[in-house]
């Protein structure tokens, strides 16, 4: 544990860089625990903050510039692998865009904030077409305030962070193992809660074919669309749909028949948002409540007709 401490002291501005480079890239991963310890660190050893916040900012802006020249250049399928990949259910195209919609691009500056929406913000920057000069001075702000606060706090708490640190010390290789066993836990901890809410989902959702064939029939579905106003101007959406918003709960449903079929579809990869709005719903007493496997991209590669909004808006 000695050997780790000093390499951790002597190496501090790689140690931030390579940790929040990490993250931003979508690793399970905490960032605020290293940058807080070489804060305290640096501090310390009476080093330069402005060069470890320089470090942690540069790997920021390492990742974050590569997802929003990938958004940028593929568009929404960059931001749906962003939200797949992720062990964060809070990660979802959905509640994404409704940041964006309701505070714009100054979003990043408080993106690294929120959960599970630090990725997929800047992706969606650059799909957006946010301009890249913009782009960078606004995550660069963003950013820095981000691990500011860590770095602050280990500079305000150093001699806590040092009295922590030496008990580690004393354990020796315990210490280590102790470091090590608290990652993972933290890494289970997240896939569990995703896993949770997945599993609940492949056990009820409908396939595209499903819901055309239903549609077709006498006994036509309620379909409930929960993407942003944003993203059904720009794809589209199923005919005859209802745009709803998940916030709004399950007491905006009171024209739906609680014994009807009902089909909510969203446009993340594992339907989060879908699967959420179904869960509230069944929870309020509607029977028959299922999200749409694949949601609205599902329905597209399909082949199947879809409505414009923006359109039928200007008609």
């Amino acid at each position: 544990m000695n050997t780790l401490l000093h390499l951790l002291g002597q190496h501090s501005l790689a140690v931030a860089f390579v940790n929040v480079l990490l993250v931003q890239l979508g690793l399970p991963v905490p960032a605020y625990p290293a940058l807080i310890v070489t804060g305290a660190l640096i501090a310390q050893a009476n080093q330069s903050t402005a060069a470890l916040l320089g470090a942690a900012v540069a790997g920021c802006l390492v990742a974050d510039i590569a997802w929003y020249l990938g958004g940028r250049a593929y568009g929404g399928r960059v931001v749906r692998t962003v939200c797949r990949i992720s062990l964060s259910p809070d990660s979802c195209v959905r509640q994404t865009e409704a940041l964006f919609e309701r505070w714009g691009p100054a979003s990043l500056l408080i993106a690294k904030f929120v959960p599970g929406f630090a990725t997929i913000a800047t992706a969606l920057a650059g799909r957006n077409r946010l301009p890249f000069a913009t782009f960078v001075v606004l995550d660069a702000l963003g950013s820095a305030l981000y691990a500011g606060v860590a770095i602050g706090l280990g500079v305000v708490f150093r001699d806590a962070v040092g009295s922590v640190l030496a008990v580690f010390e004393e354990m020796g290789r315990i210490g280590v193992v102790a470091v090590v066993v608290a990652l993972l836990l933290f890494i289970a901890a997240r896939w569990w809660q995703r896993h949770s809410l997945l599993r609940e989902l492949r056990m009820t959702r409908i396939s595209v074919p499903e819901l055309a064939e239903l549609m077709r029939s006498e006994a036509a579905p309620t379909v409930l669309d929960v993407r942003s106003s944003e993203s059904r101007e720009r794809d589209g959406t199923i005919p005859g749909s209802i745009h709803w918003a998940p916030e709004a709960g399950a007491t905006a449903a009171d024209d739906v028949p609680r014994d009807g079929e009902i089909v909510v579809f969203c446009a993340c990869p594992n339907e989060v948002s879908a699967a959420r709005v179904a869960r509230g719903l069944r929870e309020a007493g509607f029977r028959h409540v299922r999200p749409l496997h694949g949601g609205i991209d599902a329905w597209i590669d399909a082949g199947l007709p879809i409505d414009r909004p923006q359109a039928a808006d200007g008609s």
